[in-house]
């Protein structure tokens, strides 16, 4: 279990870390809550029987849950097997309203879940794709790059929070006053971000905003988000005795109440690392991520001070505003051997493209990309200074 030392705010205890880019390790109170989902009555929803009470009450604290992480509306919560899955959902849905010569833009910064969808789905609508290029040298992708893409055609712009590779944090803020004077849509994949960062879909801009739990502590599932109005405005296909109001229209067969339990319990957890108060969950969130920005921008400075000066390594991840996570190469060495090597010291350090294929080839890297390091809140200076000697015998090896 991971405490808050009172005196320096930094997170203790608990188990060694994997990166956030891969996934971050399960509280013990996230466990518990998917046991005890599992361990009691449960069956389809209703308010009769104790089962259907259940299941209802948990659906509805899952909401809630998500919509104070999120900044959002409970009734805009939408549950999804996986970002990508809701992302390849509402990506037919919503062409099903363009037309020959409409415009979308993705951006070559993405994970490919949030381009290959858009993508697919515009060649039989007859819809134009248009690229937003981030700077290769810099990692960085301005408001302008979309900007100067849009026109009067433009029916949705998708575009990363927070790169999963590099983990250049643009400016999606910017972007979306952008996209939505031009009449479009914004649909954001905040997977990364939301792993780091206190969310606030309305501040963002985001249309549509999607997230995976298993980033932040809970189950591996996805969650979309996104304004009541603007999704009862779209009709996906579904069952006909399925319930049609939002967001139930678009969530197909019964919902996994155990993940959903599972999920509330990781918000809450995060939430219990603020200070002590009897504040609004919403808000002692807003605490929560102040305190774990802080513990992993010390821990990326001690990490970023030692990889300068190591020879041979080449570190892509130079964005002003960026997540702790970092894309090494090496100048005689592939990344796939630094990632067996560290393996073999305990340290979970992976290499590849992780499906971000558009932004490796972008960055010169081909589909291999590099190593990437990763941190979360509860990684320490110990896991910090274990992988720099790692890959310092790397080098010498």
């Amino acid at each position: 279990m991971w405490t808050r030392r009172a005196s320096t705010g930094e997170l203790v205890g608990g188990p060694r870390p994997l990166g956030v880019g891969s996934g971050t390790q399960t509280p013990t109170p996230v466990i518990d809550a998917v046991a005890d989902a599992l361990g009691n009555p449960l069956s389809i929803r209703g308010s009769v029987a104790p089962g259907e009470v259940n299941a209802e009450t948990i659906v509805a604290e899952f909401c809630r849950a998500m919509a104070d992480l999120l900044g959002a509306d409970p009734r805009g919560i939408v549950f999804g097997r996986s970002a990508t899955q809701l992302t390849y959902d509402f990506s037919r849905i919503l062409a099903r309203t363009w037309r020959a010569g409409d415009e979308i833009v993705v951006s070559r910064l993405d994970h490919d879940a949030n381009i290959r969808p858009w993508i697919q789905a515009a060649e039989p609508a007859g819809a134009q794709v248009r690229w937003a290029d981030f700077d290769p040298v810099t990692g960085e992708l301005p408001a302008s790059a979309v900007g100067d893409l849009l026109t009067e055609r433009t029916r949705l712009v998708a575009v990363t929070a927070a790169s999963n590779l590099i983990g250049t944090r643009p400016a999606v803020a910017g972007m979306a006053r952008l996209v939505h004077r031009a009449g479009a849509l914004l649909f954001v994949d905040g997977v990364h971000y939301a792993a780091h960062e206190f969310v606030d879909v309305t501040d963002l801009g985001a249309d549509f905003f999607v997230c995976s739990p298993y980033k932040f502590f809970g189950p591996h599932h996805g969650v979309l988000a996104a304004r009541p109005e603007l999704l009862e405005t779209l009709n996906p296909d579904k069952l006909l005795p399925s319930a049609d109001m939002v967001p139930e229209r678009f969530e197909l067969g019964t919902l996994p109440y155990e993940a959903l339990a599972g999920t509330r319990a990781a918000v809450d957890f995060l939430a219990g690392l603020a200070a002590e108060g009897s504040r609004e969950r919403r808000e002692r969130l807003r605490s929560a991520f102040s305190l774990i920005a802080r513990h992993e921008a010390v821990l990326r400075g001690r990490l970023e001070t030692a990889l300068s000066v190591m020879e041979g390594v080449t570190v892509h991840s130079r964005a002003a505003d960026r997540t702790p996570t970092l894309l090494l190469t090496f100048d005689d060495r592939a990344a796939a051997d630094a990632y067996g090597f560290l393996g073999r010291l305990g340290v979970h350090a992976p290499a590849g493209s992780f499906y971000a294929v558009e932004a490796s080839r972008h960055l010169g890297l081909g589909d291999s990309g590099g190593l990437r390091l990763g941190l979360s809140p509860y990684s320490d200076t110990s896991d910090v200074d274990r992988l720099l000697a790692g890959l310092a015998d790397f080098l010498k090896s």
